[in-house]
């Protein structure tokens, strides 16, 4: 069986973490990709992300065509936003079964996970779920050392 990396980014960080661990795992790729795209001026999406985010609102995601049946392990990455995974990974995660599945979820952030953990494990129930890595952030410099990703890869491969 293969393995999948899912992921959604809006600043890159998110991307540049799930491609490398695309390439560690020789894991297939797929972007989550809202269907109308997020304001790039940083304070309004600040703002519209937080509204999201306590709302509860899932924005139309874009379909992703893959055959869930040809992967066993499926890897999950979110940027943190208002401390919990981003609105689109939230539409993806009720629109799509990983029930039976092996869950590692990724966040990146620039500060604190929050309750993402948790949040995945909710969100995740009847998949075997792995523990979360954190990558820390600051803007577009990777802060967690590379050797806490290797060993969060060591449990997945």
């Amino acid at each position: 069986m293969k393995k999948l990396v899912v992921y959604y980014t809006i600043g890159g960080n998110t991307r540049s973490v799930a491609l490398r661990i695309a390439r560690t795992l020789r894991a297939d790729v797929a972007e989550i990709k809202t269907v109308k795209p997020y304001p790039d001026d940083y304070d309004v999406l600040v703002s519209l992300g937080k509204k999201e985010v306590e709302s509860g609102y899932l924005p139309q995601i874009e379909p992703i065509a893959i055959d869930w049946s040809k992967y066993d392990t499926v890897i999950v990455g979110t940027p943190v936003w208002w401390y919990t995974y981003a609105p689109a990974v939230r539409t993806f995660l009720k629109n799509c079964s990983l029930k039976g599945k092996k869950v590692f979820p990724f966040a990146t952030n620039g500060g604190w996970l929050g309750h993402t953990p948790s949040d995945f494990r909710k969100a995740l129930r009847g998949a075997e779920v792995g523990p979360v890595l954190n990558v820390k952030f600051e803007e577009h410099k990777q802060v967690t050392p590379d050797s806490a990703i290797k060993e969060w890869l060591a449990l997945i491969q």
